[in-house]
C-alpha cells in the first residue's frame, strides 16, 4: 500500500557532523636540519673582517624557534585530524544496516516487491501533487496521487507494485514529483531513503564514505536524515 505523510523531517535524527580545520600546507616550513645547514653555511662563508652580528644571530635563532614550533604544531594538527576522522568513521559504522535519506531522485529496491520511500521537498502549498515511479526503461509503472499539500517535506512510500498490483523486480527506480504552484505545473525536488551496506575511509581528505545498496557511494556530509 502506498502512503503519504506530511510529517516533515525529524530534526533529532539529523547527522551531526564534526568538522576539524586542517592546515592546508601552504605555510613555508623550516625544519631543524634546514636551519642548521643554512646557519653553518652562513658562518663558514662569512667575511672574517665583518662577522655575523649578535643581534642578527639572535634574530635567526628566533626565526628558527618559530619555524620549528609551527612545524611541530602542524604535525600535531594533522595527527589530531587523522584521529578525529577515524573516530568519525567509528561513529558512522553505527549506520550500517540502517536507512539514510539523501537528496536524489533514484531509489533502489533491494528485493522484488520491497518498495521504497522518500520525501518530496515542498517549499509552498502545492495542488494536484503526483509522484511517479519509473522503471529503467523510463516507463511510469505507478502514480501516487498526493492531492493538495501544504509547505513542508512530504513523506511518501511506494509498495513496490505497479498499477495492476504486480510486484516489481529489484533494481533502481526514478522518482519524479510534480504539482501546481500558483496555477503552474512545477517539478519538485525529491530525496530517497537508501540502505547503508558498509562504511569506508576515503583518501585525499574526502572523509567518511557510506556505501549504499545499489552500488552507490556518498559522503557522510550528504546524509540529510538517519532512519526512515
Amino acid at each position: 500500500m502506498d502512503t503519504i505523510n506530511n510529517s516533515g523531517l525529524d530534526t533529532d535524527l539529523y547527522w551531526q557532523e564534526e568538522t576539524v580545520k586542517i592546515a592546508d600546507g601552504t605555510e613555508q616550513q623550516l625544519s631543524q636540519e634546514d636551519f642548521f645547514a643554512m646557519l653553518t653555511e652562513q658562518l663558514a662563508n662569512q667575511d672574517p673582517t665583518a662577522p655575523v652580528d649578535n643581534d642578527q644571530m639572535v634574530a635567526q635563532m628566533t626565526s628558527f624557534t618559530m619555524a620549528d614550533g609551527i612545524s611541530q604544531l602542524n604535525d600535531k594538527f594533522e595527527s589530531f585530524a587523522a584521529s578525529m576522522t577515524s573516530n568519525q568513521a567509528l561513529q558512522a559504522s553505527s549506520l550500517i544496516g540502517q536507512n539514510v535519506l539523501v537528496q536524489d531522485n533514484i531509489g533502489h529496491m533491494a528485493a522484488q516487491g520491497d518498495g521504497l520511500s522518500g520525501v518530496v521537498v515542498n517549499e509552498q502549498t502545492v495542488q494536484n501533487m503526483k509522484i511517479n515511479i519509473e522503471n529503467q526503461y523510463g516507463e511510469v509503472i505507478k502514480t501516487i496521487d498526493a492531492g493538495t499539500q501544504a509547505a513542508g517535506n512530504i513523506a511518501f512510500e511506494w509498495d513496490g507494485k505497479d498499477t495492476q498490483g504486480n510486484d516489481m523486480p529489484e533494481g533502481d527506480y526514478v522518482i519524479t514529483a510534480t504539482g501546481e504552484v500558483d496555477g503552474e505545473n512545477t517539478q519538485l525536488s525529491t530525496a530517497v531513503n537508501r540502505h547503508v551496506g558498509s562504511v569506508s575511509l576515503a583518501g585525499s581528505g574526502q572523509g567518511v564514505i557510506l556505501n549504499l545498496a545499489g552500488d552507490v557511494s556518498i559522503n557522510l556530509d550528504d546524509v540529510i536524515q538517519i532512519g526512515s
